[in-house]
C-alpha cells in the first residue's frame, strides 16, 4: 500500500491539491490522507470550500509520498514549527516529497530545498531566493537533483495536475499514468494563451497582480510574509557571522 499524505492548512488553494489528488487516487493500492494538526474541517482560501483533514501529523509519521499545496496563507504556515518538523521527518522516509504552487516555500522553510532548483507560483518564485534556493520560473515541474530522497516542485495551481501525472508515472509506470490522463480527459486546449508570464500582456499581468493582491495585501498576510523573510534574513546573517569567526586566526 502506497500512502500519500497531502497537507491541508487553513487558507489552502483548492486546485493545488484537488488536481494531483484526482490523478493519484486512481493509482491502485494507494491510500490518500489529508493531514493537519488535527482531523477537522479545513477552510480553503475562498472562505467557502471546506475539506476535512482525515489524519493528524502524529498519525502519519512516514508517508511514501508527501505533497504540500500552496495558498494565500502559505507564508504564515511556513513559520509553523510543528508543521516544518513533521515535513522534515516525513521527508526522511518518503520516496517523493512534492509541492504545488507556493507550497515550495514551506519545503524551503523546512530546509529541504537548500542549494537546489525549485519552482513555485510566479508571484512566489522570487521568495525562494531568500532560502538559498535556485528559483526556476519557466518549468512546470522541477525535479531537484542530488537530493537523496526525491524532491519535486510544481508551478502555480493548475500545474498540480502535471505534477500528479508525473508522480503517477514514477509510482505506477508510464502506461498507468497515460491511462489516468485519458480517464480524467486532461488534454489542455485553453481558449487563451496567457498562462505564463512570458506570454501575458502587460495589461493581463497587471490585472492578475491586482486580483491576487486583494488577498496577499491583507494585514495578516503582510505580517506573515514579513516575519518569514525576517527570520530567514536573521538566520543568514548569523550563518555569515559564524563563518567569519571560523576564519579568524587563533591567538
Amino acid at each position: 500500500m502506497t500512502q500519500i499524505a497531502i497537507v491541508l492548512y487553513p487558507g489552502f488553494t483548492a486546485l493545488d491539491f484537488i488536481g494531483p489528488y484526482e490523478v493519484l487516487r486512481n493509482l491502485p493500492g494507494t491510500e490518500i490522507r489529508f493531514v493537519w494538526h488535527e482531523a477537522a474541517p479545513i477552510t480553503a482560501d475562498s472562505a467557502v470550500l471546506i475539506v476535512g483533514a482525515t489524519h493528524t501529523f502524529d498519525e502519519t509519521p512516514a508517508p511514501d509520498v508527501l505533497l504540500v499545496p500552496g495558498g494565500m496563507t502559505t507564508f504564515q504556515h511556513a513559520r509553523d514549527e510543528k508543521l516544518l518538523a513533521w515535513v522534515r521527518r516525513a521527508h526522511e522516509h518518503a520516496t517523493w516529497t512534492a509541492s504545488v504552487c507556493s507550497g515550495s516555500v514551506i519545503l524551503a522553510a523546512a530546509g529541504l530545498l537548500d542549494g537546489r532548483r525549485a519552482t513555485s507560483h510566479w508571484m512566489a518564485v522570487p521568495t525562494l531566493k531568500a532560502f538559498g534556493v535556485t528559483p526556476v520560473g519557466d518549468e512546470r515541474v522541477v525535479v531537484a537533483q542530488g537530493s537523496g530522497n526525491g524532491l519535486v516542485t510544481a508551478a502555480g495551481v493548475s500545474a498540480g495536475i502535471d505534477l500528479g501525472l508525473w508522480l503517477a508515472g514514477q509510482l505506477g509506470g508510464e502506461a498507468k499514468a497515460k491511462a489516468i490522463q485519458l480517464a480524467i480527459e486532461y488534454d489542455p486546449q485553453p481558449p487563451f494563451d496567457s498562462g505564463h508570464l512570458s506570454k501575458a500582456s502587460v495589461a493581463t499581468k497587471a490585472a492578475a497582480m491586482s486580483m491576487l493582491s486583494k488577498d496577499l495585501m491583507k494585514p495578516a498576510q503582510l505580517k506573515a510574509t514579513t516575519l518569514l523573510l525576517w527570520d530567514q534574513a536573521i538566520q543568514a546573517a548569523r550563518a555569515r557571522s559564524g563563518r567569519r569567526r571560523e576564519k579568524l586566526p587563533l591567538g
